[in-house]
């Protein structure tokens, strides 16, 4: 009978109940002495009592049973997850990561969770400042578990392969092209169906926001109402097994018993909720007279740090657009930067680097390591006739930049057959075009 649908708009404040239990929110109180069905009211805090109101994020969850009915946590084996930066020594220069690779189910089944590798980070999640990128690769669903993350928020980059999400607030489906947002706290599961992989970014400390747009106006990049929220959808399942809670803290896995499902809220109400949102639905800016403006301009989503106008960490795509600009060379510039860029290609081939860089692989640049085109997209770029053309159709590369300098994991570092040992070859081609007597 279930239907997926979804509520609009960024940050909003959303009301939502199973239309099975019509009239399960509490009407005109948060904590009525009993609640409506018998429900327990819960609220999930996602920032001080005390923020300042644009800041303030909660819900309240009106649930079947709440959600400190388990067993105590005991440590989990976390695999390739961690937020140990110094496992090997730090590395400048710039990487490139070939696809990473998806077990075969037979082999070795791995869902969402065991499938979670870390590639790199810098900070720490218990002073609540920093950020982790992971890849995770897996081929089968979570059974009986489900994940919250007590460090911070998720920012999932599905890149092949579909995710079925069921959190407490609902269900959302996530394909390639689509990023979903898992905040602090709130626990989901994940169903995949056959090989899957993606990118996520997780920061501690902050929420994704939208950016300000300043001179742009009103209007434009990521549009508040093309964020969806899931509907409230609940289940009364009772698990004699055990369910299997995973908490995310210090880094660190821990897994508590239940026996029943999580997802037993029946209504809730709040701004701090998941949501999804379409990359195709960016709008794009850019420039219409000559120069190559600053990437700046493709943030989608960013989490602010304690610096005016330096972010933790950034979310920025590349989307198919008009280059239009004159007298220009059209292709990002050379580079270094007092960010961290890694970067991510979900489909298509980056206009930058068309051979090398690939779906489902990444790079790194950073901070103060010099990046740039490649030689062959260069010099095509310099005689290249100066018409309008679209760029990157067919193609949706993105970049998690952070104020941060991020150090790689030894997975990272060592996994195998994924590490291209040749990525710096592909400036060596580049020459001299020097000529003195030229004015």
């Amino acid at each position: 009978w279930f239907i997926l649908q979804y509520m609009s708009g960024f940050g909003n404040e959303h009301v939502s109940e199973d239309p099975r239990c019509p009239g399960a929110l509490p009407e005109g109180q948060n904590n009525p002495q009993v609640c409506p069905y018998g429900l327990y009211a819960e609220q999930l805090s996602g920032s001080a009592f005390t923020c300042p109101r644009p800041t303030n994020k909660r819900s309240w969850l009106y649930r079947i049973l709440p959600s400190v009915c388990h067993k105590p946590f005991k440590p989990l084996e976390e695999g390739h997850l961690t937020h140990n930066w110094d496992e090997v020594e730090p590395d400048p220069n710039q990487l490139r990561w070939k696809p990473f690779e998806i077990p075969k189910a037979p082999q070795n089944k791995l869902d969402f969770v065991s499938g979670l590798h870390t590639l790199c980070g810098a900070g720490e999640p218990r002073g609540r400042n920093g950020i982790a990128v992971h890849i995770f690769v897996c081929n089968t669903s979570m059974l009986n578990r489900c994940l919250y993350n007590s460090d911070g928020d998720f920012l999932i980059v599905p890149q092949q392969g579909k995710l079925f999400i069921t959190t407490e607030f609902g269900k959302m489906l996530v394909e390639p092209n689509e990023i979903c947002v898992i905040q602090q706290g709130m626990r989901f599961s994940v169903e995949v169906f056959g090989e899957t992989r993606g990118y996520i970014l997780e920061v501690y400390g902050a929420h994704f926001e939208l950016p300000d747009l300043g001179p742009i106006g009103a209007n434009g990049l990521a549009n508040p109402r093309d964020f969806l929220v899931p509907v409230a959808w609940y289940e009364d399942r009772q698990v004699p097994g055990g369910y299997t809670v995973i908490s995310k803290y210090q880094g660190k896995l821990f897994a508590a018993q239940q026996d029943f499902s999580p997802f037993n809220v029946v209504a809730w109400h709040g701004n701090y909720t998941p949501y999804k949102y379409h990359l195709e639905k960016f709008m794009v800016i850019n420039s219409v007279a000559f120069d190559h403006a600053d990437p700046s301009i493709f943030t989608v989503l960013t989490a602010k740090s304690t610096r005016p106008g330096v972010a933790l960490a950034d979310f920025v795509i590349f989307p198919p657009r008009w280059g239009v600009a004159n007298n220009t060379f059209r292709p990002p510039y050379y580079h270094r930067n007092c960010m961290s860029e890694f970067m991510g290609l979900i489909k298509g081939h980056y206009e930058a680097k068309e051979e090398g860089f690939q779906p489902g692989g990444a790079s790194l640049h950073s901070m103060m390591t010099p990046h740039g085109p490649d030689a062959d997209c260069f010099e095509k770029a310099s005689k290249a006739k100066l018409e309008p053309e679209r760029v990157a159709e067919g193609t949706m590369a993105f970049m998690f930049e952070s104020s941060l300098s991020l150090a790689v994991t030894k997975w990272g570092l060592q996994t195998p057959n994924c590490l291209d040992k040749n990525y710096y070859k592909c400036w060596e081609p580049l020459k001299s075009h020097f000529n003195p007597k030229h004015k």
